[in-house]
């Protein structure tokens, strides 16, 4: 009796071990955060408001001022809550200067980097993201916007857009099929009667390098909204300095 009843337990282990041999073992989803390098001089810090824009949450706003999650609760009265509300102003004590946080996904699917101008003075994520809205669709059509000094929002800072954040295709440019394989970036402003700013174009270098280094989008396909066959658009603007664009893409990377 001892012995079949030692034999069914070998025979179980057994089983239950080639089992875990075979079965498919799934790496797990990793996501890294890349912050725009800190400066080597002692940070500026002062209290701030700020404007909550879609898709960003607590630990997304303290990384991006440097300062707890904690000490944001304290300033605002929240409490334990880590609930935001779109439009909501926030107090931010004590912020050093502002610094983009952009998350990178593990994907295959992102082969273009899509360059857009809003073709408005003036916007935001949260001010785009009601247009859209208003429009009938469910999100923000971007992955990222770009700043210029309005609405609240300092020129040149980078705004991550919450269809970037649940890793959703895009609703920036139906042409070529590119929502479904193309980044999509806007910059705020009308570049068919201004310029982009200096600090948008720097901001613009490095997170087109960033996204290009670690989807490996390859140069030739990161091209503006009119330039993809079959969109007939003058986007991002006859002013756009494609030239100056791709030199500094270069510059950065080495190639």
């Amino acid at each position: 009796m001892k012995r079949t009843i030692y034999s069914v337990l070998i025979l179980g282990l057994a089983f239950i071990l080639s089992s875990c041999a075979t079965a498919p073992i799934k790496p797990p989803v990793t996501t890294k955060e890349q912050i725009y390098p800190q400066t080597t001089a002692p940070a500026l810090r002062q209290d701030i408001s700020h404007v909550v824009a879609p898709g960003e949450t607590l630990w997304r706003i303290a990384k991006m001022y440097d300062v707890s999650i904690d000490d944001i609760r304290h300033a605002n009265c929240l409490g334990n809550s880590t609930k935001l509300k779109m439009g909501q102003r926030l107090l931010v004590e004590k912020a050093a200067s502002i610094k983009p946080v952009i998350s990178l996904y593990p994907s295959n699917k992102w082969k273009y980097i899509i360059i857009h101008h809003s073709a408005t003075d003036e916007g935001s994520a949260l001010a785009f993201y009601k247009f859209h809205r208003s429009r009938g669709w469910k999100n923000l059509g971007y992955h990222f916007v770009i700043d210029n000094d309005s609405h609240e929002k300092q020129d040149g800072q980078i705004e991550v857009s919450p269809r970037w954040i649940k890793k959703q295709y895009g609703t920036h440019c139906k042409a070529g099929g590119m929502n479904y394989k193309a980044i999509g970036i806007c910059l705020v402003g009308n570049f068919n009667t201004e310029s982009v700013s200096e600090k948008q174009m720097d901001s613009l270098v490095y997170l087109v390098n960033t996204l290009r280094k670690y989807y490996n989008i390859s140069l030739k396909n990161i091209v503006g909204h009119g330039q993809v066959k079959g969109a007939r658009t003058e986007c991002p603007g006859k002013n756009f300095p494609w030239r100056s664009f791709y030199s500094k893409l270069k510059e950065e990377t080495g190639n």
